[in-house]
């Protein structure tokens, strides 16, 4: 990308040069490689910088905790751009489950791309939208039951690798998790790898005592995310006839151009950017914080900590190093 399509004014060929040449309030970090993250916002929070970075925030709990200390004691926010928080049909979803649209809340099901990712590679790239729309709709979860599985067997060890997007060792091709929530509700996740050739899989499903609410993503991005609802008098698991709930458009940010591309990440990440903004001009938190990404991480390893001991391993975790160990 060049200066002209960016917008920019320079260029620097170190994220170190930047920070020293320029007087920056804010620094956006890009780079989906959360192997990367650590290094480039201890720099931004040591130039002063609040952080807008991109999700997985960090590739084990341990480094998000000490990210997040070092922000607090020089008085920055980080934000995650976990951009679901931001969009329409996600926030229209969560006004409609507080207004008691499908009566009480009582379960999740959460589906992540499913694609050649599959297994917890998926959940560390994209499950940590879906693990954190479940704490938006429900809270901190009190516990994890896990399992991981490649090739049919239960993984070891020894079957960890370096996934493409550099997100630290992951393993397996299949998982499926279960979280209990504070408040009584449960929450399931699951991805296999290539279900995607079926359909759209990526999204997340609300069953409450008088219907549902099924949230769908697209994994092309090519159209805004789906909200849907069934109010059938049938198990959940027949869910009956949905019908499709219009939603808004997200709101515009002052000052700026509304965004004719329905393209979620480019919309959800301007209002990040935005709530980050006017979040440390206030002086508090943004809706997706350093702890909001800290939290998706640790629902992550807490699946591998359940699979490795055979038992429900509660929050937060105690061991916050990688549960794979480190990076070979």
């Amino acid at each position: 990308m060049g200066l002209a399509q960016a917008g920019a004014l320079r260029a620097y060929s170190s994220f170190a040069e930047m920070l020293k040449s320029e007087n920056l309030n804010v620094v956006a970090i890009c780079s989906r490689h959360a192997e990367l993250h650590e290094a480039q916002i201890m720099a931004a929070i040591e130039a002063g910088c609040h952080v807008l970075v991109d999700k997985p925030f960090t590739p084990d709990v341990a480094t998000a905790d000490r990210l997040i200390a070092a922000a607090e004691r020089s008085g920055v926010q980080i934000a995650v751009a976990h951009q679901s928080r931001y969009l329409e049909p996600f926030a229209t979803a969560l006004r409609l489950v507080a207004e008691g649209e499908i009566g009480t809340l009582l379960s999740m099901h959460g589906r992540v791309k499913e694609d050649r990712r599959g297994g917890m590679e998926d959940v560390m790239c994209c499950g940590v939208h879906i693990t954190d729309l479940m704490r938006m709709f429900a809270g901190d979860p009190a516990w994890v039951f896990g399992s991981i599985t490649v090739d049919g067997r239960p993984i070891a060890p020894d079957d960890a690798y370096v996934a493409e997007d550099r997100n630290g060792l992951v393993a397996g091709d299949s998982v499926t998790a279960v979280y209990g929530f504070s408040n009584g509700v449960m929450g399931h996740l699951v991805t296999q790898r290539d279900l995607h050739r079926w359909s759209e899989r990526w999204g997340l499903t609300l069953h409450g005592t008088a219907g549902v609410l099924s949230l769908r993503m697209f994994n092309d991005f090519a159209n805004p995310s789906r909200l849907r609802i069934s109010k059938a008098r049938v198990a959940p698991e027949e869910a009956g006839p949905f019908e499709d709930i219009a939603v808004p458009s997200e709101p515009v940010v002052p000052g700026s151009a509304s965004i004719a591309s329905n393209y979620p990440p480019l919309r959800g990440n301007r209002l990040a950017a935005w709530d980050l903004l006017t979040a440390a001009k206030a002086g508090h938190a943004p809706k997706a914080s350093g702890k909001d990404g800290r939290w998706s991480i640790e629902m992550a390893h807490g699946i591998y900590l359940s699979h490795f001991s055979g038992r429900r391993i509660p929050f937060p975790l105690v061991d916050r190093e990688h549960p794979l160990g480190p990076k070979a």
